[in-house]
């Protein structure tokens, strides 16, 4: 029986009758699930060595043997390359060092996450020290029955210490050099700001700003004390209340969002869609999120800059260029289209542009063979046996975006559209001239002037545009 034969035929059975009969089957699916997250490890493994063997024989550098095999299992997991090279190393680590805890993940009495946490848990030791650990910890006896993440955490690391006290301190000390800032999106205009610091720095940075919030509520502040903490925070990074400096945030909507309160979501880059609403107080005010402050316009400052979508299908107009490096203009136009990177699944921050055919061998330095990639999928696209091409969208419709096709060395092959800006649905239902220009960029730059005669310039331009199209209606 395959994989597809079982899908179709758990698929088929009838729902359970009684609430007990519900619980049960719930019970045995996440058993199953854990097996078959086992059952993805080995094969991870085996498809590891397999890469291996062929790269040796095609002649690839010791060195660099593995290279792709990451991103080809998290093309088939649609997941992020990011996540591809977490799950090659989880399955590396119980195939080849944890059968114990590889054990108790085919028999259900561990899932996935907590197969992941002993082997993050051990990660700082040898080989030798880690397959002892498993021994000791012995997860498939039933260690672990009932245990929650915070005791199999403690219960590998008081292992790994016992084991090996010396690596576990030097993983601490190592630690501090992977401190870092990151962002990520949370829901309803908000992100998550989060810093990775020594304890003793985080606890001072923390107990700095909660005698800041303590102070101003003493003295009247009626903010709450989370409000002031992350206002302090925000105040104290940028030296401005409310945050805005002279940094571009590059708003992507449309003409009709922007000038006739029209409610299309707009596109923040690096955040995702945003409410309109939301998207013209940021331009008007300068921070909608400011509790002390609100900063006008003229202090703030913004501008627009114009791009144009085929009515059909939303995609930008094509920018050509004969220069093998794309120019300024150009890479604006590429990192608007795309947003993010176009390898499937991956949606890291854009840092190369990328020609999809290589300029080497004859691909243009244009928007259709130019997309946006992440560091990582740039030098993975290298690898002998990738293959990228711009292609029509494969869904086969009329409303076609641009579209890369992906092919891996083992012949599979993987499409990506770039996402639609804001406004397609409504430009591709509207007649109209074979170019419409939608939408429009605003960000923080130097010029408020600019910005009014922009708007003067493009609502002139569409009132005249409409005037014609309703003459020749009538004529």
């Amino acid at each position: 029986m395959t994989v597809a034969d079982l899908t179709r035929n758990l698929a088929a059975l009838p729902a359970p009758a009684s609430a007990a009969e519900l619980i049960s089957e719930t019970r045995e699916l996440e058993d199953m699930k854990s097996a078959l997250a086992a059952r993805q490890a080995r094969n991870a493994v085996a498809f590891d060595l397999a890469q291996r063997r062929e790269q040796a024989d095609a002649g690839m550098p010791a060195d660099q043997l593995g290279a792709g095999v990451a991103a080809q299992i998290a093309l088939a997991r649609r997941e992020s390359p990011a996540r591809g090279s977490r799950h090659l190393g989880l399955a590396k680590a119980l195939v080849t060092e944890m059968p114990h805890t590889l054990a108790a993940l085919e028999t259900g009495q561990l899932n996935e996450w907590g197969a992941t946490l002993i082997v993050r848990e051990t990660a700082c030791l040898p080989a030798a020290d880690r397959a002892a650990v498993d021994e000791e910890l012995a997860a498939d006896t039933g260690t672990f029955t009932g245990a929650g993440d915070r005791a199999i955490i403690a219960a590998a690391r008081a292992a790994s210490y016992r084991r090996d006290p010396r690596s576990v301190t030097q993983r601490a000390a190592h630690a501090a050099t992977e401190r870092h800032v990151s962002l990520r999106p949370a829901p309803d205009t908000m992100c998550y700001l989060t810093a990775l610091l020594p304890v003793d720095e985080g606890v001072a940075v923390y107990a700095a700003l909660t005698r800041h919030a303590d102070t101003a509520r003493s003295a009247g502040d009626p903010r709450t004390r989370g409000q002031l903490t992350s206002d302090a925070l925000v105040e104290r990074s940028t030296g401005r209340a409310g945050g805005i400096s002279g940094i571009e945030i590059q708003l992507v909507m449309t003409d009709r969002t922007l000038l006739q309160g029209d409610s299309e979501p707009v596109r923040l880059p690096g955040y995702g869609v945003v409410p309109a609403g939301w998207a013209r107080q940021l331009i008007k005010r300068g921070g909608p999120g400011s509790v002390s402050t609100a900063t006008s316009l003229e202090q703030l400052q913004t501008w627009v800059r114009r791009l144009y979508t085929a009515p059909g299908s939303g995609d930008l107009v094509a920018m050509d260029s004969k220069a093998r490096l794309f120019p300024a203009g150009l890479r604006r136009f590429l990192q608007a289209r795309d947003d993010t990177c176009r390898t499937p699944y991956c949606d890291a921050p854009i840092r190369h542009m990328d020609h999809i055919l290589p300029w080497a061998q004859g691909g243009p330095t244009t928007a259709a063979n130019g997309a946006g990639l992440c560091e990582a999928c740039n030098h993975t696209k290298e690898i002998p046996g990738w293959t990228s091409r711009p292609r029509p969208d494969p869904t086969g419709t009329p409303e076609l975006r641009h579209t890369v096709e992906v092919t891996t060395p083992t012949g599979h092959s993987y499409h990506s559209a770039a996402p639609p800006l804001p406004g397609t649905p409504v430009r591709a239902a509207a007649a109209g001239t074979s170019v419409a220009a939608v939408p429009a960029v605003a960000s923080a730059d130097p010029s408020t002037l600019h910005l009014r005669r922009e708007i003067r310039h493009y609502a002139k331009t569409r009132k005249r545009t409409q005037h014609r199209r309703h003459e020749s209606d009538a004529a």
